[in-house]
């Protein structure tokens, strides 16, 4: 399948990493732009753009997705679907017409609770026993699209953000 994929930290890139591995045409790659990073604050590629660089995905990385000329680069692309994970950016409604598939999220909660940015973090601050990750058609609302799958973990005792982030990235390349 002809994917355009949008992400940008490890928690998308374990996923863009299994769309390739299950031999999909992944032909193009959104990303945040580079970022000052480090003691050096010196500019540090997202996860998803040193994968996609070193499996010659060709890399987007616009500042907005609104300009007609970002929707035209993502449409250049012919995606049968988009596939979205962790990307850092709303995608408005121009860009979620554009495959015929539609989009889709992959998202770190249990869809309805803890939609938008920080899931993880939001589950273990309230005590939740229990996650997941969701894959939901995305809508022009914030993570309120029909939920299409969903794959529960227990959140253990001793869980931290970490430990869950790894839990959930794998379980969502899955």
């Amino acid at each position: 399948m002809r994917i355009v994929f949008a992400g940008t930290p490890g928690f998308a890139e374990r996923s863009l990493a299994a769309l390739l591995a299950a031999g999909h045409d992944v032909s193009l790659a959104l990303t945040q732009p580079d970022r000052p990073a480090g003691r050096g604050m010196r500019a540090a590629q997202s996860a998803v753009k040193q994968l996609a660089v070193r499996c010659g995905i060709p890399v987007f990385q616009p500042v907005s997705l609104r300009e007609s000329a970002s929707v035209e680069v993502v449409r250049s692309a012919s995606p049968e679907v988009l596939v979205v994970a962790a990307y850092g950016m709303i995608l408005p409604e121009a860009l979620l017409g554009i495959a015929p598939l539609g989009a889709l999220n992959i998202h770190a909660s249990l869809l309805p609770r803890w939609r938008g940015a920080a899931p993880i973090q939001h589950a273990l601050l309230a005590g939740d026993r229990a996650t997941g990750v969701s894959i939901m058609r995305m809508d022009r609302g914030l993570d309120t699209g029909p939920v299409l799958a969903r794959r529960p973990v227990t959140i253990a005792e001793d869980e931290t953000a970490a430990t869950l982030h790894e839990k959930l990235a794998a379980l969502g390349a899955e």
